[in-house]
């Protein structure tokens, strides 16, 4: 489980929360009035601003909508993706097919629970053009990290709706509010003041503590994916050509020892790039 994600969101609470109800004064010293929360309950906030939010990514994203509760339990699973043992795993084919041939790889493709694992393997057992192999391959691998990337756009549209219906909701009770300054019934005032000001509250906590931190969780899981298939990709492609087990494990070691700010900085930018004309779209 991702325990680190649910400490950061735990922690983001509790100091909103112990923010509002916290009271220190030299006189009174440390004191906490819990009764201060209920000053920032606000039915017409939550409608107006979760309600809004839902609705426009909903509207935007119907298809990466309905599959919410898999996106969830994808970002708190931790370590779906093990690059160091594709690496050991692949190792032991290397030293299978080194010794009894690719055929008799057939058995352990059929052990395998990665999909794309089990098609790579099956792709060179079929003794496939090494051209045709990593062409293959290297699209399963662009197609599913597309199909992440409209996800991750999705909870980032989210974060973005959320302020602007936070503001919605700003100028609806501020619009109510100066219409009835006439009024002889000055107790409206009070609450249209409070959608006013709760729902720019609501919009900012949706946004920051709920929208953000899951498309962050799940584009590091894209990453971690990307990863390790592009090892399986580089690993089935060196067993193919019959490469030394030993130096095949030098090789694809390396890819654990890539960090971000080792990146090639074209790589880089071509990354930046993509996520930006999907932005536009």
């Amino acid at each position: 489980m991702n325990i680190v994600y649910l400490i950061g969101i735990l922690l983001a609470l509790f100091f909103v929360i112990f923010g509002i109800a916290v009271n220190i004064t030299p006189s009174a010293g440390f004191t906490l009035n819990l009764g201060s929360l209920a000053n920032f309950v606000d039915v017409s906030s939550v409608l107006i601003v979760i309600g809004g939010t839902l609705a426009v990514v909903i509207a935007c994203y119907p298809k990466q909508a309905l599959s919410i509760p898999k996106h969830l339990k994808i970002m708190m699973r931790s370590k779906i993706f093990d690059p160091a043992k594709c690496v050991e795993q692949l190792m032991e084919l290397a030293h299978i097919a080194r010794k009894n041939g690719l055929l008799a790889l057939e058995e352990k493709a059929n052990e395998q629970e990665d999909p794309f694992f089990k098609q790579a393997i099956m792709l060179i057992v079929d003794a496939n053009d090494p051209g045709n192999v990593r062409d293959i391959l290297t699209n399963e691998i662009e197609q599913a990290s597309m199909r992440h990337q409209e996800v991750i756009a999705m909870y980032e549209r989210g974060s973005n709706a959320a302020p602007a219906f936070g503001m919605i909701g700003t100028l609806i009770g501020l619009i109510n509010m100066l219409k009835q300054l006439d009024d002889s019934d000055m107790s409206t005032l009070g609450p249209n003041m409070a959608v006013a000001l709760i729902t720019t509250f609501y919009g900012s906590i949706l946004a920051h503590a709920i929208f953000n931190p899951i498309a962050s969780n799940l584009s590091a899981r894209d990453e971690e994916e990307v990863l390790c298939r592009e090892i399986i990709l580089e690993g089935i492609m060196a067993i193919q050509a019959g490469e030394n087990p030993k130096f095949l494990q030098e090789r694809l070691m390396a890819f654990l020892n890539t960090s971000a700010s080792q990146e090639d900085p074209e790589k880089k930018k071509s990354k930046e790039g993509k996520k930006q004309r999907k932005a536009n779209k």
